[in-house]
Parts: C-alpha cells; structure tokens; sequence
C-alpha cells in the first residue's frame, strides 16, 4: 500500500468514525432531522423507527470508517460510507428548505462538505491501490480461456494426424511383412 493511500484513507474515515460514534450515543436530535427522509424508508420495507434508523445509520458508519481506515475491505467499506452519507446529508444538511439566509450558508457548506466527502469516497469505492480491477483481470481471463482452448484444439489436430500417420505405418508395414 503506498503512502498517501496509508494516510488519507484513516483521514477520510475519522469524520464517519467520529459522526458514527455521535449518532449512537445521540439519536434523538437526528432523528428529528431525519423524519422528512424516513418517508422513503418506509417504501423501501425499513422500519418506521427513526432512532433505530440514525444509530443503524451510525454502526454503518463506524464500521465502515474502521475499516477504511484500517485498509481491510476499503472498496467495500467505501462503498458503505457512501451509501450510508447519502441519508445523513440529504436529512441534516436540507438547505434548500432554509429560509434564514445565514442558516442556508451554513446549511449549504455542510452540504458541500458531504459532497466533497462523497467524491472522495466514490474514489476510495474505485481505487484498485494499483492492481489491475476485476473486469481487467476477468477479461484477461478470458483471453486465456480462449488462447487454452485453441492451443488444445491445435493439438488434438496435430496427434489426430500423428495417430492417422501411425497407422498408415502399421498398415504398411504389415503389409510388407505378409509379402
């Protein structure tokens, strides 16, 4: 792993370890936030309890941050924080919804921060950490596949032709040995 990779992933994670953490210790002001959003959750087939959702939310979290900052699954782990952002900004940081001018900015900054933060996790989610991705590697297989099975075919031709010569010889030869 190299050095920025060994750096950056504990630093894109500390901020969902550390609002992971919140969000089980303190759900009930973000599950206030979050009820505008929780009517989708219901569609989805999630429970109508909104301090089970936000500490849900917060365990997806702090794993998800442990894990990407201790480099096991990052790809997957990223793929979680993401998926687990998405929620958390749409119902914390509504600034559209804000009609106080100061509270909109502040709003708005949270949001782009989240943003950011999301972008930088979609990188992480992608990020290969150098080796080649599995659709490369898969369609490298292929080839593969495709190369044994000529080579196999080649050669089934070639000891069909050397058995075919074989028995011509045979033949020859025993009919010399009846002459």
């Amino acid at each position: 792993m190299s050095l920025v990779r060994r750096v950056a992933r504990p630093m894109l994670a500390a901020m969902f370890v550390v609002g992971g953490l919140d969000q089980l210790k303190h759900p009930g002001a973000k599950a206030k936030a979050a009820r505008p959003v929780l009517g989708q959750a219901k569609k989805l087939g999630l429970p109508d309890d909104p301090e089970l959702l936000v500490r849900a939310n917060g365990v997806a979290m702090v794993g998800g941050g442990a894990l990407l900052a201790t480099g096991h699954v990052p790809r997957l782990a990223s793929t979680v924080l993401a998926g687990a952002l998405v929620p958390t900004t749409l119902a914390a940081h509504a600034f559209w919804n804000e009609s106080d001018p100061q509270t909109r900015a502040q709003q708005k900054i949270q949001f782009l921060k989240n943003l950011g933060l999301l972008g930088g996790l979609l990188l992480a989610a992608v990020d290969t950490d150098g080796k080649p991705s599995l659709s490369y590697r898969a369609h490298l297989a292929g080839e593969r596949a495709q190369r044994t099975a000529h080579t196999t075919k080649r050669e089934a031709r070639h000891v069909a032709k050397a058995a075919r010569r074989e028995a011509r010889l045979k033949a020859v030869q025993a009919q010399n040995a009846l002459t």
